[in-house]
């Protein structure tokens, strides 16, 4: 203060007036007459500053909106496109409006206010530049009269600024890139905590003149000194990448780079969803419709789901049966065959429209009379004891009626709990010997190997012919650690071989599970697509982590019902992604108004074994 006072211009000049007087005219009262009227006219009168602040002040009476006062100064420039503000304790600037700012070289530049960061002597305020804005001539008029670093509020709503979107977006402005970003990966500041930002909701951000979708998996909080010992916490937001809307594919196209450092981040809102019948689902919080790929250069989604495998994982009740139905009635609609292994018996139900459950009966009767028949079958020669046998060429005859060309037929379904098949299992004494039943693993393995065996018989194809469907695949196809039966083991194990071979045949699966670490990961390494929900379990969140990186494998235990983490082959984004997925009755209202159901006949009865 005492610096800032002695500094002042008319003190130094009354000090060199003072010093002429006494050193040069001390001995003449005219001469100190004269010059002291001129140094009181101008150090203490100031007519020329008197006549300006009286026209000033007129101009305000008569025009109130010619002549703008501040409402604070800069206290720093943030580079890029940072300025941090102190208020003046009667500043009329609120958060979201347009400031213009006099910068020191005399041109006024345009800001939005943002958010307070802390307090000092007055309040600091945080706005960003408009930049590539052209400041209004009305604004500059406004502005003439501030000194340097002066800051004020302009009453325009930014309705003559078009080319701003950041005032034309800005209700939807959430915060503003913050450093250690990545290509893949953006952390903003959030500055609008009021604006519904939570998990899953999509941002916008400008990266080389192209708008970026990215979506929030993360939040934490933050504490940084502002100015000098000026400390502000703040919230934080970790977004992944999803691409840029093409909207003429309904798409999200990727962008291989960043964003610039404090770019404005806003919050992507579309109304409310209207299921599509080619969605699988949406983005939280937008009308984005989740697709599965399209045709393209080589792939079709449907049919890569199939040729490369697909999983559905999460706990008990999350809805993983109602996608994978939904998945099994599209492949079914595009004309892929399907081999269900229900231990559940919804299938059947579920997809009444497409299954002839009469026929079918009759044909599950018979292959249960031939399992239960090999009990008391003897044998001199253990590996033809019982009914395994049997029980593999019925099946194997199933199959291969159902998988040839020539039917329609689109839709078999298995209970392997159903099926009391025996094995004799030590050398026969007295026309006697041990026998077991095969496990759901076993029988498993006989329906998977003879599916091979049908569709190797039409020769090898890089389109889907046939999906077989696990469920509850922790029970069909466990790993060697969670086999609850000797045999279980070898079955995994032969599953999982007619699964890698099958590929060639057009021959792949559809495996759902509620425990990631109880599934061979033989089959599960080969799963391209993955529906990941809501899990718990440390060895599955790290399983997937491999396949979605780690910032969305550590959400899957806070994912609600129905929303699922979904990437790979299938999906029409190159990124994962987190989906709300389809309600089962408005999928089934949509989709069949769409591709109405074609029951298909089951040919009669066919003779089995």
């Amino acid at each position: 203060m005492l610096a800032e006072t002695l500094g002042n211009p008319r003190i130094l000049f009354t000090v060199v007036v003072a010093f002429a007087l006494y050193a040069y005219h001390r001995n003449s009262a005219k001469e100190m007459g004269i010059i002291g009227a001129v140094w009181a006219l101008t150090a203490l009168l100031s007519p020329l500053e008197g006549s300006v602040r009286l026209f000033s002040r007129l101009r305000r009476i008569w025009q109130p909106d010619v002549i703008l006062d501040a409402d604070g100064e800069v206290l720093a420039y943030q580079t890029p496109g940072v300025i941090l503000v102190r208020q003046t304790p009667k500043s009329k600037i609120g958060l979201g409006s347009l400031v213009a700012v006099q910068d020191p070289l005399g041109n006024t530049r345009l800001a939005l206010a943002l958010d307070h960061v802390g307090r000092d002597e007055g309040i600091l305020l945080r706005t960003i530049e408009l930049n590539d804005v052209q400041t209004p001539l009305k604004v500059q008029e406004q502005t003439s009269s501030l000194p340097a670093n002066s800051v004020a509020a302009i009453t325009s709503d930014g309705s003559d600024l078009p080319e701003a979107r950041l005032v034309q977006s800005r209700n939807s402005l959430v915060g503003l890139v913050a450093p250690d970003s990545s290509i893949e990966t953006v952390l903003f500041e959030v500055v609008n905590t009021g604006s519904g930002l939570e998990e899953g909701r999509l941002v916008e951000v400008q990266v080389s003149k192209r708008t970026v979708t990215y979506q929030v998996v993360n939040g934490f909080t933050k504490e940084e000194i502002v100015h000098q010992k000026n400390t502000f916490g703040y919230a934080r937001a970790q977004a992944q990448k999803i691409g840029e809307w093409d909207d003429e594919a309904k798409r999200f196209r990727l962008v291989k780079w960043l964003p610039e450092p404090n770019a404005p981040v806003f919050l992507r809102t579309v109304g409310a969803f209207d299921p599509l019948p080619d969605a699988i689902g949406h983005l939280p919080g937008t009308n984005y419709g989740v697709t599965l790929r399209k045709q393209d250069a080589k792939e079709v989604g449907l049919e890569c789901m199939v040729t490369h495998n697909t999983a559905i994982l999460g706990i008990l009740g999350i809805g993983k049966t109602s996608v994978a139905l939904e998945i099994v009635e599209r492949m079914i609609a595009s004309g892929i065959k399907i081999v269900c292994l229900d231990l559940t018996n919804q299938y059947a139900t579920e997809l009444a429209p497409y299954y002839d459950s009469a026929a079918e009966a009759e044909c599950i009767k018979k292959l249960q009379t031939l399992g239960q028949s090999g009990k008391k079958a003897v044998k001199k020669n253990v590996e033809e004891g019982g009914s395994r046998q049997v029980f593999e060429a019925a099946i194997a005859e199933d199959l291969m009626n159902f998988v040839n060309p020539k039917n329609d037929w689109r839709l078999k379904i298995y209970n392997p709990a159903q099926f009391e098949v025996w094995k004799q299992d030590s050398k026969p004494y007295q026309d006697t010997a041990s026998m077991a039943s095969l496990t759901p693993a076993e029988i498993t393995h006989i329906i998977s190997d003879a599916t091979l065996r049908a569709v190797a018989g039409l020769g090898m194809t890089d389109r889907a012919r046939v999906c077989l469907v696990y469920e509850e695949a922790h029970s069909l196809v466990p790993e060697w650690n969670s086999s609850v039966a000797e045999g279980d083991r070898a079955a995994s194990n032969g599953t999982a071989r007619a699964i890698l071979q099958g590929r060639k045949y057009g021959l792949g699966c559809l495996l759902i599970t509620q425990r990631t670490a109880n599934v061979t990961k033989t089959i599960l390494n080969q799963c391209n697509t993955i529906f990941a929900m809501r899990t718990f379990d440390e060895t599955g969140k790290e399983f997937l982590g491999n396949y979605l990186g780690k910032e969305y494998a550590n959400v899957l235990s806070t994912l609600e019902e129905r929303q699922a983490v979904f990437f790979g082959r299938g999906s029409s984004c190159e990124n994962p992604i987190l989906i709300r997925l389809n309600d089962r009755a408005d999928f089934v209202r949509v989709f069949r108004r769409a591709c109405p159901p074609r029951r298909t006949a089951a040919g009669g009865m066919r003779t089995l074994g």
